[in-house]
């Protein structure tokens, strides 16, 4: 019995000291991987974002259409996703009635909000802060706008 036991505890010991070299050469091996490949960029990732600011599919894509409109001059695709070039043609159409007065980089930023929010309260019942936080109130007013875009410009 006692040899079995010192066979059993050998064969443990064996596999477990194979598993933790498997383990760390895996983890070695993972490791020179990410070091070979190109870093990524915010610029990169950005792309890739999608901000709808609490707009159903439907509704972002009521905003996309109306942002085919100059000057927002929006051309990609109505998918009902905002995304930076969404986001870039609604800062041109900012920037020129609303007084945003920032880089046209599709990142909905404090000045973005703000400049939105000066919009919404033109006309979609926004009356709280311009405070470039794009809380309740602001996504409120902002699937009013959303909503009525659908009447004056469908896709």
């Amino acid at each position: 019995m006692r040899a079995l036991t010192k066979t059993v505890v050998s064969v443990t010991a064996a596999v477990g000291i194979a598993a933790g070299s498997l383990a760390v050469g895996g983890t070695a091996f993972a490791d020179s991987a990410q070091t070979t490949k190109p870093a990524v960029s915010a610029q990169d990732i950005s792309v890739l974002a999608v901000n709808n600011l609490g707009l159903s599919s439907q509704q972002a894509k009521n905003t996309q259409c109306f942002l085919r409109t100059a000057p927002a001059r929006y051309t990609g695709a109505i998918d009902g996703l905002l995304g930076t070039n969404s986001w870039k043609a609604m800062q041109r159409w900012l920037a020129e009635y609303w007084d945003y007065n920032d880089d046209i980089d599709g990142i909905v930023g404090r000045n973005t909000i703000m400049a939105l929010q000066r919009m919404l309260r033109h006309g979609w019942d926004y009356n709280d802060d311009i405070d470039g936080i794009a809380g309740t109130n602001t996504k409120a007013a902002f699937k009013r706008f959303a909503n009525e875009m659908s009447v004056f410009y469908p896709c």
